[in-house]
């Protein structure tokens, strides 16, 4: 099935994907998690809302982990409700993603955690003077109470 740009707008025509692959493990998204892509965080606000805000991460033993300031508010948040989201994808085929739903945990940043997850973004130079300012005091680890991945490996 393919879908056009409506007449008044640059036309552009879009094939629709087949299928998406899902019941897969992190394992089966071939290095994705790897990759430096930022991720999203889910948190829940007191009144229910939902803040999503881009985060640098690291998947480790299963989980999630997460560096910010002790005072931040993604960690207030985790502090007065635990339940949060992660989710990582890209933006190119095979459109490769996964989705972590639990309960955070909230801890302290070691500084070689903080430097590995800034070098992982920034490089060995860049990551290596953000962690030096040493903002980053807090670790969200989020292990999987639910895990969805998915890919449309199938199309390519």
């Amino acid at each position: 099935m393919q879908f056009a740009a409506s007449a008044n707008s640059t036309c552009q025509v879009f094939t629709r994907l087949a299928g998406m692959r899902e019941g897969l493990s992190a394992d089966d998204l071939d290095g994705l998690l790897e990759r430096p892509l930022v991720a999203v965080l889910a948190t829940y606000r007191s009144n229910g809302d939902v803040l999503l805000s881009p985060v640098w991460h690291r998947w480790r033993d299963g989980g999630f982990d997460v560096v910010t300031g002790g005072d931040d508010v993604k960690v207030r948040h985790l502090r007065g409700d635990s339940r949060a989201s992660v989710v990582v994808y890209e933006h190119a085929p095979p459109y490769r993603g996964i989705e972590v739903r639990g309960r955070a945990m909230l801890g302290r940043a070691d500084a070689d955690v903080v430097r590995d997850i800034a070098v992982r973004y920034l490089g060995d130079e860049g990551g290596g003077a953000y962690a030096d300012r040493g903002h980053d005091d807090t670790l969200i680890r989020l292990e999987p109470g639910r895990l969805r991945a998915w890919d449309f490996a199938d199309d390519v």
